[in-house]
């Protein structure tokens, strides 16, 4: 189950000021504490500066890389954002995310290529946000017949079918979840991941709904989540749900995450 560390975005208020402050100690040690409780990818976004995000970027990696050999998931809604700061990386990148809008694809999906990118697929296109899991599942196989196209591999691709927050689509999370089972089904060889916030948007308890959200998902065969692996009982949640989905053969990864004192 892979892990892509979801705490070092522009969205949150500690992280914007500290961009703004130039907190690089800040940062880092966001960075740690995520490489620290398991995961595989550290998340950086800096989205929310507006007309800075290149330059803002440019700083998180910088800093984070300092701190920590993880790879990094590069977060940007702007191809030309993510095009600026390839060059940076010390290691293969994941890069968040693509959709079927053809600029948008086509600018990130040659550099993704180019840099041996791992890539996080939207089902979404330029006309399109899915909500049912019958195009959801439709524009996944798009996604994957464009990936295949510009020369990456299956393997290298995350299927995110996008949830949207149950106050307001009830179904929303039930589409996801077929969505999912569906994709792992249907494509071999393709990853699934999700941000599991949007679907607790608005809602009290939300950290509840989190967590029984993804145990859902992995059952269904989700094996990638971007989330926040500092928050014990989420984590805790997400290993013993790849144990109950039989993914943790002889029960070691659960013991062992047990025995590091990160099962609560």
């Amino acid at each position: 189950m892979l892990i892509i560390g979801e705490r070092i975005n522009s969205s949150r208020k500690s992280i914007a000021g500290a961009i703004a402050s130039g907190d690089r100690a800040f940062i880092q040690q966001e960075a740690k504490l995520q490489a620290e409780a398991g995961a595989d990818y550290i998340d950086v976004n800096a989205a929310a500066c507006l007309g800075e995000e290149i330059e803002k970027l440019k700083w998180l990696i910088e800093a984070v890389q300092e701190a920590t050999e993880l790879p990094l998931c590069i977060d940007s809604p702007d191809y030309k954002a993510i095009r600026a700061v390839l060059p940076m990386l010390k290691t293969a990148p994941m890069i968040n995310s693509i959709t079927l809008e053809p600029e948008r694809l086509e600018g990130v999906l040659a550099a993704a290529v180019e840099y041996k990118a791992k890539v996080i697929g939207l089902c979404q296109s330029e006309d399109v946000i899915a909500e049912t899991a019958e195009a959801k599942v439709d524009l996944a196989g798009q996604l994957i017949e464009a990936v295949k196209a510009a020369g990456l591999s299956l393997d290298d691709l995350y299927i995110d079918p996008l949830v949207y927050p149950l106050g307001v689509n009830a179904t929303s999370a039930q589409a996801a979840l077929e969505a999912i089972e569906r994709i792992m089904k249907e494509f071999p060889g393709v990853h699934t991941t999700c941000g599991l916030t949007n679907v607790s948007h608005g809602l009290p308890a939300r950290k509840l709904v989190n967590r029984t959200f993804l145990t859902a998902c992995i059952v269904r065969g989700l094996d990638s989540a971007i989330m926040d692996p500092t928050d014990k009982l989420l984590y805790s949640a997400l290993k013993a749900a790849v144990l109950i989905a039989g993914n943790d053969y002889f029960c070691m990864e659960f013991i062992q995450a047990f025995r590091a004192g990160r099962i609560e």
